[in-house]
């Protein structure tokens, strides 16, 4: 081993000795570099490899690399560069072909290498890299698009990308991203063909010698993709993804028809496709802005043209009665609502419009849970408090056990100070099943601290303890305790808490609370601290550090402290803690005891 590594810096020798004669480095840092390589090789030789010992050596050459390159450009010297930089070139693709030869599974190592080659402009290198990873990796179709890319956008190869794809295909046979890719790249070629065709016509050059079929100029390779892709994928999604590619190219017009009567003829049922018929019309039909055109004819021809939307729409959800066609038909409406626009007319006529639409769906019973929210939502910014409160009560009547449905009526109702207030929480109690309830509670809760008597919350606060889940109880538990202190004084929260201690579960911060409200009083006892902090480590002394080092913190700082108690809570926290915490602890109560923590 040491002799194949004694020959590998000896290989680098020539290239060293170029870098110090040039001046780019010293002698010192050649010796730097030396060492670092012969450390960096000998990590890389054992008979136990490690992947970062290789992602360490090639970083530390493409950092090389990188700091050669600033000191040619600081120093304006551009010579020598086969001796020099190639040679690191080849070092790093050794590298790179070791490390991917022995993790051949790590698709990032060989993303790597591929970015790595593309930096360097290694063009032949990058070809050799594709063809091996492919033979590996053929499963990953992202991989077969990437390649198929650089062969058609770099090497301006579209023979090379068009056999990757096909290549690709074989594999992936229903793929709709590698079909939407390979019709884009026939598009692109055609319009490739097509600029170099017109290029030469205007040159007046002889086409003789050049073949531009009619048919591929016209994008005929690119039809032929898109039937035999119909025929293997299913879905809207698919056909929408191609025409959107189509539109990119002002030659597919042909080819865009065909799609669009594909789409109209196999999935005339789909939301999906009337939302595209729909807003489709906004772009159809729309004159080319002039100086001439006011404000007014804008405003009246995009008014127009939503109104055109809206009868397709209007169509669409008669044929097609589902909640998805609904569905689109309203985030339709909202996005023109949501758009800026100075007439207030066309805005006004915008919300009309968008209301209209969320009723039809209600009468319809095709109104979703979030579009309920999102039309409480459009009600209330629009102040048309009275119709959001009725919208919230069918929302409920329809979606009873939704805690956030209720949730939205409540905030209502509260907003508008209205008197049912409480009537409504009893029936949203007894809808909605216990697991889940913590929402409705804690907005309760916090309505009635502002408006019932203290008598009124407490009993709410008790009934709530008794309504929710162990596990939601303890945020009840918590807000009941501060409510309590803020309210009823520092004897009546500490006879509470001593209660909820008995009705476990109890949470950390339900501990802290007490401990920090002790420490606000006037006349703080170490004996009453440490009795909440032994009942906290009692439920939490195996899975917390930082209790156990706020307790030693508080022995030290507190008048009425015992320092030395510390050493008897640090031999108990190392018996109660629970694996690697143990070190946790050690470190920092180390720290502590040397006033850096």
């Amino acid at each position: 081993m040491a002799e194949r590594i004694e020959q590998r810096l000896e290989d680098r020798i020539p290239e060293l000795e170029q870098l110090e004669r040039v001046g780019l480095f010293t002698r010192k840092e050649i010796r730097a570099v030396l060492r670092k390589a012969s450390a960096l090789e000998y990590k890389i030789q054992r008979r136990a490899l490690r992947k970062e010992d290789f992602i360490n050596y090639i970083q530390y050459e493409v950092n090389l690399l990188e700091l050669i390159k600033k000191r040619r450009a600081r120093i304006g010297y551009s010579f020598k560069k086969d001796e020099i930089e190639h040679s690191i070139l080849h070092r790093v693709h050794s590298l790179f072909n070791r490390a991917t030869g022995k993790w051949k599974d790590d698709v990032q190592l060989w993303l790597s290498h591929v970015a790595f080659c593309k930096q360097w402009n290694a063009k032949h290198q990058l070809s050799k890299v594709f063809s091996t990873m492919l033979a590996i990796h053929s499963n990953k179709p992202a991989l077969w698009i990437m390649a198929a890319k650089w062969e058609m956008e770099t090497r301006l190869s579209s023979e090379s990308a068009r056999h990757l794809f096909l290549r690709a295909l074989r594999f992936h046979p229903e793929c709709p991203k590698l079909y939407q890719e390979y019709f884009r790249m026939e598009l692109m070629h055609a319009e490739k063909q097509r600029k170099e065709k017109k290029e030469f016509e205007q040159a007046k050059m002889d086409l003789g010698e050049f073949n531009y079929s009619e048919e591929i100029l016209n994008g005929e390779m690119a039809r032929i993709v898109y039937r035999d892709a119909s025929q293997k994928i299913k879905g809207v999604e698919f056909q929408l993804a191609v025409l959107s590619i189509a539109k990119l190219f002002d030659f597919t017009q042909d080819l865009q028809k065909e799609i669009l009567e594909s789409l109209q003829a196999r999935y005339a049922d789909d939301p999906l496709t009337w939302d595209y018929m729909a807003r489709r019309e906004l772009e159809l039909g729309s004159l080319p802005p002039t100086e001439q055109t006011t404000k007014q004819k804008k405003v009246s021809e995009m008014a127009q043209r939503e109104e055109r939307c809206c009868a397709v729409f209007d169509e669409a959800v008669t044929a097609v009665p589902t909640e998805n066609m609904w569905k689109c038909y309203i985030t339709f409406c909202l996005e023109r609502y949501n758009r800026k626009t100075n007439s207030a007319e066309l805005k006004q006529k915008r919300l009309e419009r968008t209301l209209s639409v969320f009723s039809k769906a209600h009468e319809s019973n095709l109104l979703s849970e979030v579009l309920y929210k999102q039309w409480l939502q459009l009600l209330l910014d629009t102040n048309l408090s009275e119709k959001a409160v009725e919208v919230a009560e069918a929302a409920t009547r329809n979606f009873s056990q939704s805690v956030e449905i209720w949730q939205m009526r409540l905030q209502v109702l509260i907003q508008l100070k209205r008197e049912d207030v409480t009537q409504c929480f009893e029936e949203a109690i007894k809808h909605v099943k216990s697991k889940g309830t913590l929402p409705l509670w804690t907005l309760w809760v916090e309505w009635s601290e502002g408006t019932n008597s203290k008598e009124d919350t407490e009993s709410l606060y008790q009934r709530s303890l008794r309504a929710t889940t162990p596990a939601e109880s303890v945020t009840m538990k918590e807000m009941y305790l501060d409510w309590t202190y803020r309210n009823c004084g520092y004897k009546k929260v500490k006879r509470l808490f001593t209660s909820l201690c008995e009705n476990r579960p109890v949470s950390l911060d339900f501990f802290r609370k007490m401990i920090q409200i002790e420490k606000e009083q006037e006349s703080c006892k170490m004996l009453h601290l440490r009795e909440y902090y032994e009942r906290a480590l009692r439920e939490f002394g195996s899975t917390n550090t930082d209790l156990w080092l706020d307790y030693i913190k508080e022995e030290l700082s507190h008048p009425q402290g015992k320092a030395e108690n510390c050493g008897s809570i640090h031999w108990r926290a190392m018996k109660m803690l629970q694996g690697d915490l143990v070190e946790d602890f050690v470190s920092k109560y180390t720290l502590l005891q040397t006033g850096h923590l």
